[in-house]
């Protein structure tokens, strides 16, 4: 007689919109339409295009995904104040379908920049540098981890 409700995934406000149904196209067309944006405002090669939406996509994820610890909602009472919101996706479960397709996407975007730039050592050099610290981050061994204790909690 009752109906039996199963609990969402992910009841933290700020990774739950990550499990929706098409986030994922959004954020491949966004990065797409990204490296137009540039292409066309720049006047850019489409290597070094890529270069640079690869180089902002490694600065925009790693501050926002990696460095920047809490969530803006004040309802969840500073229980996720300590994680990054790599560490609060999948409620930290490791290995899922969301982590692996954000782990794809820079090494996607490295292997784009630097094939469309033949491989030239000055931009292979931040390319490689921004994909491996990217990748690195991403590893499960690495969650909860603070390096030399930057960003820890004091």
């Amino acid at each position: 007689m009752y109906v039996r409700a199963v609990p969402p995934t992910d009841l933290n406000k700020n990774t739950e919109w990550f499990t929706y149904p098409g986030v994922w196209t959004a954020y491949i067309l966004i990065v797409f339409f990204s490296w137009l944006m540039v292409l066309s405002v720049f006047g850019t090669s489409p290597g070094i295009a890529w270069t640079i939406v690869h180089l902002t996509h490694f600065f925009v994820t790693y501050h926002f995904f990696h460095w920047k610890k809490g969530t803006p909602f004040a309802v969840d009472q500073g229980i996720y104040n300590g994680l990054t919101w790599w560490e609060q996706i999948d409620n930290g479960k490791q290995l899922t379908p969301n982590r692996k397709f954000l782990t794809v996407v820079p090494v996607v975007l490295y292997l784009i920049a630097s094939h469309t730039t033949g491989y030239q050592n000055s931009l292979l050099f931040f390319n490689t540098l921004a994909v491996f610290v990217l990748v690195v981050a991403k590893f499960p061994n690495m969650h909860k981890v603070r390096i030399f204790g930057i960003n820890a909690d004091h």
